[in-house]
């Protein structure tokens, strides 16, 4: 039987200026203002989140993942707008426009690219299609990896790689019932098991292992079945995410999940001070609308 966790599965993302934390009936955002001082907003989850078909394993992956990135593509866009000022509201038809675009972007560079590319490699390379879904596989890894750090170097994003770890090292704090002060709070990782960071890192290697198993296909076969299978993979990998993150006092769990642990090197940075303000600030608001004691 799976160890419960002893708190609810709170999650957050960085944006731009701030950190998103989301509760179990809740979602604050905090962000630094061109003045310097802290904006929160906050607003409830939506009746998702209380209904039964997000406690079904595998299936609330997927319902789960989805909203995460519309609550993502919300929170980077009200960041966005208190940087500049403006009150631009980007939401329904607009909002699931853009989901689909950068899905399809995603899935195109990462799934469907290396897919091709491994088609090319058996064509012109002579090897088997084993051989070439595995040389499908390894391309996929390198381009995750070498997008994250190409774009990690760019200073923008190494600010939000920096709130990133400040969103990392709070709740690290606050599962550790440690006190939420900066100073507290920066004694702790910026390595955390149910980071997305490393949901997708597990998305890639469950691909290499379940692909490298198919037998020849055809090209367009071959490209379909990497995007109807993608929902499915995308549901494992969430469970077991979900489940690695229950039994830490495992040493085996701890030795699985030292490649997931080890890329959030790239996706996290050392935060300032100011950084763990923000992150602690949106944490405690997010708090404070659930139904629990702050």
């Amino acid at each position: 039987m799976a160890e419960k966790s002893r708190f609810p599965l709170y999650g957050g993302q960085a944006v731009i200026e701030g950190v998103m934390m989301r509760g179990t009936n809740s979602v604050a955002i905090a962000m630094r203002a061109p003045n310097k001082d802290i904006t929160v907003h906050k607003e409830p989850l939506g009746a998702l989140y209380k209904q039964k078909i997000i406690k079904i394993p595998f299936l609330r992956g997927l319902v789960m993942l989805l909203d995460a990135l519309l609550l993502g593509t919300r929170a980077l866009t009200i960041s966005a707008n208190t940087q500049t000022g403006e009150d631009e509201k980007i939401e329904g038809p607009m909002l699931y426009l853009i989901l689909f675009v950068s899905l399809a972007i995603g899935v195109g560079l990462f799934f469907l690219a290396p897919a091709a590319l491994g088609q090319l490699s058996e064509r012109f390379l002579g090897i088997g299609s084993w051989w070439g879904n595995l040389v499908e596989g390894l391309i996929r890894l390198l381009l995750l990896v070498g997008y994250i750090w190409a774009v990690g170097q760019m200073p923008d994003i190494r600010r939000v790689f920096a709130y990133h770890g400040a969103e990392h090292k709070t709740i690290n704090a606050y599962e550790a019932g440690a006190e939420l002060s900066p100073e507290s709070v920066a004694r702790f990782s910026t390595e955390h098991p149910r980071c997305g960071t490393a949901f997708l890192l597990t998305l890639i290697l469950l691909s290499i292992l379940v692909f490298s198993l198919f037998g020849p296909l055809p090209f367009w076969w071959r490209m379909v079945s990497r995007v109807l299978f993608l929902p499915i993979l995308a549901c494992i990998a969430y469970e077991y995410i979900r489940w690695t993150a229950n039994h830490l006092d495992s040493k085996v769990v701890r030795v699985l999940i030292k490649p997931n642990l080890a890329l959030q090197h790239l996706t996290t940075r050392e935060p300032t001070i100011d950084m763990l303000e923000v992150a602690i600030a949106a944490f405690t608001a997010m708090r404070s609308e659930e139904d629990i004691p702050v």
